[in-house]
């Protein structure tokens, strides 16, 4: 009976903390990766990659995001000339082109952002590397992906991520500014 009380206080207050630190640890180790040694990602870690992305908070829960999952070489290499901030994606082993249902409230920006977000934290988590780079606001980004990838009119490219194995090492950085906080008014 005492043994299994102590099984019972472990998983009730031992495990969460466990799971809470590794959730902070991958929050505070992401890192933007820029450089990437080519080669497949498992469909399971795509999968996971995907879950994760579509696990993201969403205002009224409509979900306005759909992705274009890109792991043909010479297509990445096409989307890399046509994108002046993402030439990383040549290295890149896919890319994740996150768009978004347009609204007239835009809550499909912040939608598809949080989905992002969520790309890159279980990227960071399955040890491999990506980075945001945007295609939205400008328009002629937004084009070029659109008819490359024949993305309908009512969506709308927010960014490109490239994915792949970190070639080197790429450190977090500590971005914490106690300066940006205000207590209880500005």
């Amino acid at each position: 009976m005492k043994k299994m009380f102590l099984v019972l206080l472990f998983a009730v207050f031992v495990v969460p903390n466990v799971f809470a630190a590794q959730t902070v640890d991958t929050i505070m180790n992401r890192k933007s990766v820029r450089s990437y040694e080519r080669g497949k990602i498992s469909q399971q870690d795509l999968d996971v990659i995907l879950k994760a992305a579509m696990a993201a908070p969403s205002a009224m829960n409509v979900q306005p995001w759909a992705f274009v999952v890109v792991d043909d070489y010479k297509t990445i290499d096409l989307l890399a000339s046509k994108l002046p901030y993402a030439k990383m994606l040549k290295e890149a082993s896919i890319a994740i082109i996150v768009c978004g249902k347009s609204d007239d409230k835009n809550f499909w920006i912040m939608d598809c952002s949080a989905a992002s977000e969520n790309i890159l934290l279980a990227v960071e988590d399955l040890g491999l590397g990506a980075v945001w780079t945007a295609v939205y606001p400008d328009k002629e980004r937004i084009d070029a992906v659109r008819t490359l990838f024949s993305i309908p009119e009512e969506f709308i490219p927010l960014n490109v991520i490239p994915v792949g194995k970190p070639k080197g090492e790429t450190k977090p950085k500590d971005k914490y500014d106690a300066g940006k906080i205000h207590v209880n008014k500005w």
